[in-house]
């Protein structure tokens, strides 16, 4: 058997078991947030929050793909749910500052802890070798989800406006169908 084959064969199993991964850690998260009575964009927001400690309002609507008004909607219902604190940056007072309460922490982390731990004990029959690939893997793929995030909110838009500038008689938008 050729290897070209072969290859093709087991990168077809590889992008069908990446979206299978996909799609029941959607489901998965969806399943956590109406456990705890929230939206998986709160959820998203409140693990981003863990993660980073604090985030401007405009960092969170960026992380969870929000509009602004959605956001300052989101935040008020955690805040009023006691799971954030928003205070107003000393530095610049247009901007909020919004950190996760400490003491909810433990309530958002117990759903995860029987995946985290059985994750783990998968893991653990992995080489070292093997997880160094995986975490290049995960870190090439999250490089890939963000470059596209960004070409999905910005990219026609922003080649138009190169293109543009590039040729300033022509107007924005016209340069399709040009080589």
């Amino acid at each position: 058997m050729s290897q070209v084959p072969a290859r093709a064969s087991a990168i077809a199993d590889l992008m069908r078991a990446g979206r299978e991964m996909s799609r029941l850690s959607m489901v998965f998260r969806y399943a956590i947030a109406e456990r705890l009575g929230l939206t998986v964009s709160d959820l998203e927001c409140l693990d981003h929050l863990a993660d980073v400690g604090s985030a401007t309002a405009g960092q969170v609507a960026e992380r969870t793909n929000l509009t602004t008004g959605a956001v300052t909607s989101m935040l008020r219902r955690l805040q009023q749910a006691g799971y954030v604190t928003a205070e107003r940056d000393p530095t610049d007072r247009r901007r909020v500052i919004v950190t996760l309460r400490p003491e909810r922490v433990a309530e958002l982390t117990r759903p995860y802890e029987r995946f985290a731990e059985r994750a783990e004990h998968l893991v653990e029959g992995y080489s070292v070798e093997e997880v160094a690939l995986l975490v290049r893997h995960y870190d090439r793929m999250q490089a890939m989800y963000l470059a596209e995030l960004d070409r999905l909110r910005h990219g026609d838009t922003a080649q138009r406006a190169r293109a543009h500038i590039a040729d300033p008689a022509s107007p924005p938008g016209a340069t399709e169908g040009r080589g």
